[in-house]
């Protein structure tokens, strides 16, 4: 076994791989951009080197500068993590000729995987079913046009070196190729250097399952089942789930059989996953193999009772595989979902910032965390805004998925916005219970799941309002409790929160944002006894008691009890089924204004680089109209006139560099 390894990677699996080293009784070294200075994988590892600045092409990116550490501090391993370099077989080669072992595939196995067009032709030649397309050489864009019209509509176009959904587009006319592909092009050029497309007949409502599979170096090569990846949005994985729920037993075996003849077709060593798309008739037909350990790989090891970083380590030491086929088994249900800085209601625009509060389920047997990241921390403009993997086990699905409910229940994201609510519908949806979901139904039906921006009715629910306000009422009493008790004249009546005033009965006034709206409430009484009046009526509240982070009440003689996740700047509260998130504001604070008074203007909705402008002085655009894109958190963001006019300015080049919330281009007053 190594005696020192360096991990070329950063976040949650950087902090897995260095756990699994620690005890195995390795020494890690961690290395790190200027950004991640204080990042927890920094903190973690044993030894830390800088390799450079914020941006992945400056640092995660350099081979070499990585190659160096490890020889400067004898580390006699790399561990690539997964993205980054970690499908790069340059890098693998440059890894071994430095005399040092790449924790992962060799190099040849990896060209021969690294390109998903040389990937489809080696399966077709082993037997293994493959979609209908086009992986040739020929990239100009006239032939491609005409082997997609041969192929048919709807087609995918995919960035041929690419993985975790960056490169890919639905092209369902021939009128909409040439524009789908110059995007994808652009979009896999900036993700992985090079803008290679393959073709393929798209499958209508898809399953997406995975087999994981490992080989070691003495010829042996098995699968550990399945996962299924069917939950997609835009083709990043939302929900992973092993079993899958889709699968006969004799489906399941035909694909663990694929997988294994697909991966020794390549003599694959290490760990890898097989990627298929599933018909609804029960057709397979190979996608990819990802050579590397995957995201979701906890639900594997929760099923299988594995750990697989501790196998790629012993059979990148040239240990043999602990276990034959017969031997792998699958226990139970786990299911994975990760939580993302990103706001789901403005479409999953990627956040970034300081993560105030971060409250996330105690691990235990059923609950698994796996993050890169503390509360205090940062979530940075430079890469994935990922914040945690939670992963929960129990004997069977419905047990598994009730597990997971409670755990996104205990969750609490303070500082960027973060997709749980979003998660929580997900795990309660139809489609998801039944196990009927396809890869493309989340964006079909994405109505079903996130509430549209400035919907017909955003009024909370009555009982989470009324808990809402209880708790702020409880907080500010105790507060100034608190306060009196630390001062000169602790008995003053000025201490007492009652709303008191001379000649009647107290009343205090509560107002609070929910999604941009202003929600307003009367309230009367104190101590726990309150009379609390809002839009649609009036409500007594008796017995209210805050007790650490549950609250319990009665509402009009009715018991009630809610979990309080933040009453700080925000005052978060969840009765086991929901959630409601609101933002304490001043009673006589002006309203926003409306979103009409930036109608002139086109505004970066996060820090990023500009890719390309599609605008300049004096051109005339309609409302919807393309004027900008920027990259940002790994993804393009396609920037839109905000109404028809005529362009005034445009502040912003080619390459540039913008902060969050800057305008970059206006239109001239209309007339």
């Amino acid at each position: 076994m190594f005696a020192k390894i360096l991990i070329a990677n950063r976040g949650e699996i950087a902090c897995r791989v260095i756990r699994t080293a620690r005890r195995l009784g390795i020494r890690t070294v961690a290395v790190y951009s200027q950004a991640d200075a204080d990042a927890q994988h920094v903190r973690q590892a044993d030894e830390a080197y800088c390799i450079g600045g914020p941006r992945p092409q400056e640092s995660y990116l350099r081979g070499e500068a990585i190659i160096e550490v490890a020889r400067q501090c004898g580390a006699q391993a790399i561990h690539p993590g997964y993205g980054f370099l970690s499908e790069n077989a340059d890098f693998a080669d440059a890894v071994e000729t430095a005399g040092i072992a790449f924790i992962g595939p060799k190099a040849a196995t990896m060209r021969k995987m690294g390109s998903k067009a040389g990937a489809k032709d080696l399966m077709h030649a082993a037997g293994v079913p493959v979609v209908p397309g086009y992986t040739g050489q020929d990239q100009s864009p006239e032939v491609l046009q005409r082997e997609a019209d041969a192929i048919g509509y709807p087609l995918m176009i995919k960035a041929a070196h690419g993985g975790g959904g960056k490169g890919m587009r639905i092209v369902r006319t021939s009128a909409e190729f040439a524009a789908n592909l110059e995007s994808c092009q652009r979009e896999a050029r900036n993700a992985f250097g090079r803008d290679r497309v393959l073709l393929e007949r798209y499958v209508e409502k898809p399953r997406h399952i995975e087999i994981q599979v490992f080989a070691d170096a003495q010829g042996h090569t098995l699968h550990l089942n399945e996962r299924e990846c069917s939950a997609q949005r835009r083709y990043q994985k939302v929900l992973e789930e092993s079993p899958s729920s889709f699968l006969g037993q004799e489906l399941r075996e035909a694909m663990g059989a694929a997988a294994v003849a697909a991966a020794r077709a390549i003599d694959y060593v290490n760990a890898g996953t097989v990627e298929f798309i599933v018909g609804q008739d029960g057709g397979f037909y190979f996608m990819e193999i990802n050579t590397r350990l995957q995201v979701e790989h906890p639900v594997t090891e929760y099923v299988t009772g594995l750990d697989l970083v501790e196998w790629q380590l012993r059979v990148a030491a040239g240990e043999a595989l602990p276990l034959q086929q017969d031997g792998v088994r699958q226990d139970g249900h786990a299911i994975e979902v990760r939580l993302y800085a990103e706001d789901p209601e403005a479409g999953f625009l990627p956040g970034s910032g300081r993560l105030e509060r971060l409250r996330l389920p105690t691990p235990d047997t059923h609950t698994r965390i796996d993050s890169g990241v503390v509360e205090g921390d940062t979530v940075t403009i430079f890469y994935d805004p990922m914040i945690a993997k939670l992963i929960v086990w129990d004997a069977d699905r419905p047990r598994a998925l009730a597990r997971l409910r409670e755990a996104l229940a205990q969750c609490e994201i303070t500082g960027p916005k973060s997709n749980i609510e979003f998660l929580e519908r997900l795990s309660r949806h139809p489609a998801i219970v039944d196990g009927t979901i396809d890869t493309g139904y989340l964006d079909r039906h994405l109505e079903e799941f996130v509430p549209p921006p400035g919907g017909v009715d955003t009024t909370p629910e009555t009982d989470l309002m009324l808990a809402a306000a209880v708790t702020r009422l409880l907080v500010q009493e105790r507060d100034t409790r608190e306060q009196a008790g630390a001062s000169n004249d602790p008995t003053s009546p000025w201490a007492i929160a009652d709303g008191w005033r001379l000649g009647h009965g107290g009343q205090r006034s509560l107002a609070f944002l929910h999604r941009g709206q202003r929600l307003e409430l009367r309230t009367h009484g104190s101590g726990g006894e309150y009379l609390i009046e809002q839009a649609d009526g009036a409500y007594a509240v008796a017995g209210a008691r805050l007790d650490r982070d549950e609250l319990s009440l009665r509402i009009d003689g009715r018991g009630r009890r809610f979990n309080v996740l933040e009453h700080g700047r925000h005052v978060v509260v969840h009765d086991g089924q929901q959630r409601l998130a609101l933002e304490p504001v001043a009673m006589f604070e002006a309203a926003q204004a409306s979103s009409s008074a930036h109608s002139d203007r086109v505004i970066a909705p996060m820090p990023g680089r500009v890719v390309v402008v599609r605008a300049a002085p004096g051109d005339a655009v309609t409302a919807g109209q393309e004027v900008m894109v920027i990259e940002a958190m790994k993804m393009e963001l396609s920037l839109k006139a905000p109404r028809d006019g005529t362009v005034a300015e445009v502040r912003a080049a080619a390459g540039d560099f913008v902060e969050g919330d800057g305008v970059l281009v206006t239109l001239a007053p209309p007339g």
